[in-house]
């Protein structure tokens, strides 16, 4: 018998073990099942090239649970260990402490270094016994056992076993929840589903007499010839699909899949799947799940694969990826960055070659594909340079163009005075009908972007394509949306502009978080009278203020800004004019007039003179009397204003323009649009 003490001068490294050797405990049981199967996998090496000539048998591994004993038994008939390999392996871990434990491992791939990841097991145990033979002939069965202090016992053990390993975990009080049985099946699902050893945990059970009862067969937990172990040219469409039925039992049909398999620079294979995206951002993050040689890593990529895959489903496994103690350390690990920009290139060509080959089916899986690129475009430069090739641009007649066929389509006739190719698009169809319908009757085309990252895609695509601007089909009207050359002649003179702005004002909602502008413009006579706009760029900042990203905070803060188009060429605009005019009173209208234009005059000849005087070289009789000036003009203003008002909300005319405009833009709503029903009735019926 021998007694010894491990390899440590500092008494505390188990307690910091048992905290910090990893985040999630119950990576104990992964560590110790990828012991057993680097054990098993060495055995059969061994046999391969005729080290070990003796029959291998059932390679198995056997996890035990004894919850009346609070034990947890993984054995293996691998290649075991001689007492040497004991002392090498388990007894030798050469570190002064916590810091330069962690030092020493976090470059290096756990699996396939034994005694750390068997040093894991005491994350949750009290004490861990060893009972292992190795296969080498005339070995001795040896039994190691430790409680979790730097003391341990090691001698041959009086009943010998055959070759291979069993590890025996006595747990502890405060690891219970390994004691159940159903929870060991959960983490040997999480973290073993594809280890290339069969692994057997408990029996399969039948149904017999009523109830569920174990049968002789044990129970394989694990696929060891997972799909994407297996050349592609071997694998049906079936078998892809019932492939990924399995690791997202409760999913859509995914719309196509990219297989990987590379063995240079770096070795990776893989399947990864283009779920079905819908446009409510139903975005999850963790659903690729990382292998390292078929033990499972974790399924939390972000940070080790470029943000827009993360959106994808499948898995990935490559022996280049480390199982270390730090996700950190793997995130910045260069073979991981490698290997992100080796599937950016892959997912991009994948997709580029279904869109040659198969354009009609691509185009009929736009929409659930074309969050995924945007995101993409948006979030990496490598990527967003492929995908130009093969990104698609729809319009409201549901037709598909590429960004080159797009420009070309559009470049002649949608071009302004200034050079500037115009883009009109679309958010709401149904909302914003009558404009799409204005600009189509203009011959212009109308594109639908109605996807949570459109605002976010149509600032990428302006900043990389210098002449071409978004503005969205309600952004203005229709003339000045695309702004020509020629412009029309304003019927409506500047004072007559001035009458009717109260006019408009007094009938236009009032809200705190609505901000509405009169402003008038030579339109046809034959466009609306009153069509109500909202700026492209206050509306985008605040779309994107809205989703967290782009634009500035203060702008989602902002009351949105609406401008309220009177057509000064309508006739219905010029018989309200008509009507105010008569309501207010000729005589009394230009004497009122006449009143503002004297005080204006004397008010303008004043700052004439004052002008060139810095403000302490007025005398106070002159500031007085730009006072007075000021305030009676004010005061002249607000009494016209004032009557203009109130002939305004007693306008039915006016409040039925401006509840058209709003009807068209959607924003009529309640009390309001109940009120608009009423007076149409009534306009009718005259």
């Amino acid at each position: 018998m021998q007694n010894g003490k491990i390899g440590v001068t500092t008494e505390n490294i188990f307690p910091i073990i048992k905290k910090f050797l990893y985040s999630d405990h119950d990576i104990f049981l992964r560590e110790l099942i990828s012991n057993a199967v680097d054990a098993t996998q060495k055995l059969k090496t061994l046999a391969s090239i005729g080290e070990f000539k003796g029959e291998l048998g059932d390679l198995t591994i056997m996890v035990k649970l004894d919850e009346k004993a609070k034990t947890l038994t993984i054995s293996d008939h691998g290649i075991g260990m001689t007492a040497e390999e004991i002392d090498k392996y388990i007894n030798q871990i050469a570190f002064s402490g916590a810091e330069e434990f962690l030092e020493k491992y976090k470059n290096q791939s756990i699996i396939g270094h034994f005694g750390l990841g068997f040093y894991s097991a005491f994350m949750v145990a009290d004490k861990v016994e060893i009972i292992t033979r190795s296969y080498q002939e005339n070995s001795k069965t040896m039994e190691w056992s430790c409680d979790g202090s730097p003391e341990y016992t090691m001698q041959e053990a009086k009943k010998q076993r055959d070759r291979g390993t069993d590890i025996i975990l006595h747990l502890s009080e405060d690891s219970l929840e390994f004691n159940d049985a159903a929870r060991i099946r959960e983490i040997l699902k999480k973290h073993c589903s594809f280890l290339p050893v069969p692994i057997a945990f408990g029996k399969i059970k039948e149904w017999k007499d009523g109830k569920y009862v174990d049968t002789d067969k044990d129970d394989i937990i694990n696929d060891v010839e997972p799909l994407w172990t297996k050349k592609p040219a071997d694998i049906t469409p079936e078998q892809y699909l019932e492939f990924y039925r399995k690791l997202y039992p409760m999913a859509e049909e995914p719309l196509f899949h990219i297989h990987l398999n590379i063995d240079y620079p770096f070795n990776l294979t893989g399947i990864l799947y283009f779920p079905k995206i819908r446009n409510n951002f139903e975005i999850q993050k963790n659903k690729i799940q990382l292998y390292s040689n078929q033990v499972f890593v974790t399924d939390s990529v972000e940070g080790i694969v470029p943000e827009f895959l993360t959106l994808l489903h499948g898995v990935i496994d490559s022996p280049d990826i480390p199982l270390n103690v730090s996700r950190s350390y793997l995130q910045s690990d260069s073979n991981v960055k490698k290997i992100s920009s080796y599937i950016t290139r892959k997912v991009a060509d994948r997709l580029n070659e279904i869109f040659k080959q198969e354009r009609a089916d691509y185009e009929n899986k736009w929409d659930s594909l074309k969050i995924f690129i945007e995101y993409g475009i948006i979030t990496d430069e490598k990527f967003a340079e492929k995908a130009t090739d093969f990104v698609l641009l729809k319009n409201v007649d549901q037709k598909y163009f590429t960004l080159s066929e797009y420009a070309t389509l559009v470049k002649e006739g949608q071009t302004d005075k200034n050079g500037n190719v115009i883009y009109i698009y679309a958010t709401d169809k149904q909302a914003q009908y009558s404009f799409i319908a204005e600009a189509q009757e203009r011959g212009y085309d109308v594109l639908e972007m109605d996807g949570q990252l459109d605002n976010h895609f149509i600032s990428w695509f302006e900043s990389k394509n210098q002449g071409t601007r978004f503005a969205r089909v309600d952004a203005d009207v229709i003339d000045k949306l695309i702004e020509k050359e020629t412009k029309r002649k304003m019927a409506l003179t500047t004072v007559q502009q001035d009458l009717l702005r109260p006019v408009f004002d007094a009938q236009l909602p009032k809200d705190d978080k609505i901000h509405f502008n009169v402003v008038f413009e030579p339109l046809d006579e034959k466009q609306q009278p009153v069509v109500i706009t909202q700026n492209e760029f206050m509306r985008r900042m605040k779309d994107m203020a809205a989703m967290g990203g782009g634009g500035m905070p203060f702008y989602g803060q902002m009351p949105d800004s609406y401008s309220v188009v009177v057509n000064g060429n309508h006739p219905l605009v010029a018989e309200i004019l008509d009507e105010v005019e008569k309501g207010y009173g000729a005589d009394e209208l230009k004497g009122i007039n006449k009143k503002i234009d004297t005080a204006t005059t004397d008010e303008n000849n004043l700052n004439e003179l004052l002008k060139d005087k810095k403000e302490e070289e007025i005398a106070q009789a002159e500031k007085d009397k730009r006072t007075e000036l000021s305030k009676k003009l004010d005061e002249l203003r607000k009494e016209r204003t004032a009557r203009l008002e109130e002939l305004g909300r007693g306008n039915k005319l006016v409040g039925q323009l401006i509840d058209l405009a709003l009807l068209a833009g959607g924003m009529l709503k309640g009390e309001s649009l109940n009120k608009f029903i009423r007076r149409s009735v009534e306009m009718i019926e005259k």
